[in-house]
């Protein structure tokens, strides 16, 4: 975060709670919410999605209640932490200066568009590697495509050649994305 953050510009980065997580065989790891595995069509923990997207509201609340602007505010994550921005944001009323979406997919993305509260105008910025040994490339094609047939600023950038990881193209494009006097909370 530290190429992305301006002299004027707030970052938090909360960390997930400790927790069993299923395709870690139950063992204990830090996750937004359960994983039963990494498909498009498997079920999802909706419960687990939902409570850790009211954190995220509530932090935002926080924020707008110090004095900041919604529309300065920005969520971006990596992984479960891009999905979970991806939800969080899609499903906040007050219109958000963006979403980066970073190697992830949109949870519950069946429920979409009905559960959308955010204006579709808000700016959605989705970084993938084509190589993605974790999140395969084509969840996020898939997710992008779902994000497309709702909202007007929806941009999905691929980066050839990587994995489940980030690259200097990807914080370039992201610092190009993010607002001059933004906030970003990336979770």
């Amino acid at each position: 975060m530290g190429a992305l953050r301006t002299p004027d510009m707030k970052v938090i980065c909360p960390t997930a709670p400790n927790m069993p997580v299923t395709m870690n065989g139950g063992f204990r790891l830090n996750s937004w919410f359960d994983l039963k595995s990494i498909s498009i069509s498997d079920p999802e923990d909706e419960e687990g999605i939902k409570k850790a997207t009211r954190y995220v509201h509530e932090l935002i609340q926080g924020e707008m209640k110090s004095g900041i602007t919604s529309n300065r505010i920005m969520l971006g994550g990596f992984s479960q932490g891009g999905a979970l921005a991806l939800y969080a944001g899609l499903t906040f009323a007050e219109p958000l200066a963006g979403v980066m979406a970073l190697s992830c997919w949109l949870p519950l993305h069946k429920s979409f568009p009905s559960v959308r509260k955010c204006p579709d105008t808000v700016p959605v910025l989705q970084c993938h590697g084509d190589c993605d040994p974790i999140v395969f490339y084509k969840f996020g094609q898939l997710s992008s495509s779902v994000l497309k047939s709702f909202m007007k600023n929806s941009h999905f950038q691929t980066y050839q050649g990587l994995g489940h990881s980030s690259c200097d193209a990807e914080l370039s494009d992201m610092k190009v994305g993010s607002k001059e006097e933004g906030n970003i909370l990336q979770v």
